[in-house]
């Protein structure tokens, strides 16, 4: 095992699904976002973990991401948030995987590929643009597809989707002027006896913040991984961060006033002191603009980056006396009491938590323990 490494906590998942599900109530749908290696994270592991808690849907953003499930005996419904190219088509409906139409063009992809395959009532979710502007048919078309989709023997409409792109924020106004759309669409379905099936909107922001767009099945993200969406919210729900990014102490020297540190010879010892290498760069996801100001923790203390991030190490100060020995643990960021968080890292380097955690590069080891040790 390397020194460097992401341990997750999947204590903290379980309960950040239990906070879903406290908001949410108990008779709702929950599709927990697990593209991107579940922000990071491990898609396979927690997705096991979330179908135990009773998660009834996951949702990825590549084909590749959807068959890492299937390969790995997971078979739970599974959305394709992003649009494929027509030749991973046949894989989507050889594995049972969920795509959106948004289009006449991908209703009409789907039904070939299907009766190619002669799979019938293949189920299908349409993807309605209320105001993201991203993908998503007009909400003036949603009935035309539906009834293509309805009319051939090879689909079916299963749900009905939107997303939102600031229920994070404070002001609901747009928020609810989307859901007002998504509801019109859906009652213009059943006017014409179409079952809209699964209807859902609702991303950790809305969540978190706007109980109307519920429907009947929402998509946590970021949320479930400790993380509020952003800083307007009210912080009324009780997150805990899965991931803490560590590392160790893996040399130290006595270095005399004025010696400089790393590439550039940005970092000057103020004083005869003590510097650690810590075998973790960016490399492994700790970003470079954490040079000489990225905060670390060590020993139940906090110290600073000096000097540059290099790709694959780096330094810090400990002062000219310290308690610190060789292969002690290092926290990067995470769950620890004291310790930098995901935020507090973006915060830094001016990003959001979401970046932060999808940067623990796969070459650093996923340890997954039920419990925070410490």
């Amino acid at each position: 095992m390397r020194a460097t490494r992401a341990v997750i906590y999947l204590d903290h998942f379980r309960h950040n699904i239990q906070q879903v599900r406290k908001q949410v109530g108990p008779n709702r749908k929950i599709c927990v976002a697990v593209k991107a290696d579940a922000y990071g994270h491990g898609a396979i592991p927690l997705s096991k973990v979330a179908l135990e808690e009773g998660v009834t849907h996951l949702g990825v953003a590549t084909v590749p991401e959807a068959l890492e499930l299937r390969q790995a005996r997971i078979d739970a419904p599974t959305l394709l948030f992003s649009l494929p190219l027509p030749e991973e088509v046949q894989d989507i409906i050889e594995n049972n995987i969920t795509p959106f139409a948004v289009s006449k063009d991908t209703v009409k992809l789907y039904e070939k590929i299907s009766q190619k395959l002669d799979k019938r009532d293949y189920e299908i979710h349409i993807k309605v643009d209320t105001g993201m502007g991203r993908i998503g048919c007009h909400p003036d078309e949603t009935l035309h597809l539906a009834e293509m989709i309805n009319n051939s023997p090879y689909l079916k409409v299963a749900g009905v989707c939107t997303h939102f792109p600031i229920a994070d924020e404070d002001d609901e106004s747009f928020t609810l002027h989307q859901v007002k759309i998504l509801q019109k669409v859906v009652d213009q379905l059943k006017a014409h006896a179409i079952d809209p099936g699964l209807v859902h909107a609702a991303n950790s922001g809305a969540i978190i913040g706007c109980e109307e767009s519920f429907f009947n099945m929402v998509r946590p993200g970021i949320m479930l991984y400790g993380y509020y969406p952003s800083f307007d919210q009210k912080r009324h729900l009780e997150l805990k961060p899965v991931m803490s990014f560590m590392t160790k102490v893996v040399f130290m020297k006595k270095v005399s006033k004025g010696t400089t540190i790393s590439y550039g010879r940005s970092y000057s010892a103020p004083e005869d002191t003590i510097i650690a290498t810590l075998p973790v760069g960016y490399a492994d996801g700790y970003n470079r603009l954490l040079s000489s100001q990225g905060p670390v923790f060590i020993n139940g203390k906090k110290y600073q980056i000096s000097g540059r991030v290099c790709m694959d190490q780096c330094m810090v100060d400990l002062g000219p006396q310290t308690d610190v020995q060789l292969y002690d643990d290092v926290v990067l960021f995470g769950a620890q009491s004291g310790a930098a968080s995901a935020e507090d890292i973006g915060k830094i380097i001016n990003t959001i938590p979401y970046e932060v955690t999808c940067f623990v590069s796969k070459r650093v080891p996923r340890v997954y323990q039920d419990h925070l040790s410490y």
